[in-house]
C-alpha cells in the first residue's frame, strides 16, 4: 500500500518545471533584495568592497534593533549575496563576490533585452 508521502513525492517530481534554474536563482536574489534595509546593507557593503564590515558598524547607521539587523543579514546570507566570518565575539560581513557578479550579470542580461 502506497503512503500519502509516496504519492505526494510522485506528484511533486512529475510536475513540470516552467522556469529555468537561472530564473529561480534570480528570484532568490530579488527576494533577498526586496526590503529597503537589505538594500541599505548591500549598498553599505558594496561601498566597502575591499574590506568587510562588522554588523555593529551597520547598526550604528540604521535606526533598527540589532536583532532585526541580524535577521536581514541572515536573509542576505541565505540568498548567497553576502558572507559572514565569525571573529569571536563579532561577525564580519562581506559581499559574496562570486554571487554578486553572477547576480549583476543575470539582472543586466534580463534588463538589457
Amino acid at each position: 500500500m502506497r503512503s500519502y508521502l509516496d504519492e505526494t513525492l510522485n506528484i511533486m517530481t512529475a510536475k513540470e518545471k516552467y522556469y529555468t534554474d537561472t530564473q529561480e536563482k534570480m528570484a532568490r536574489y530579488a527576494k533577498a533584495m526586496g526590503h529597503p534595509v537589505r538594500m541599505f546593507i548591500l549598498d553599505f557593503l558594496a561601498d566597502n568592497l575591499n574590506k568587510c564590515c562588522y554588523s555593529g558598524d551597520m547598526a550604528e547607521n540604521l535606526p533598527i534593533a540589532r536583532s532585526t539587523l541580524s535577521e536581514h543579514l541572515k536573509e542576505l546570507k541565505n540568498a548567497g549575496l553576502i558572507q559572514g566570518e565569525i571573529e569571536q565575539p563579532k561577525i564580519r560581513y562581506c559581499i559574496n563576490r562570486e554571487n554578486w557578479e553572477e547576480a549583476k550579470k543575470m539582472f543586466s542580461q534580463f534588463f538589457d533585452r
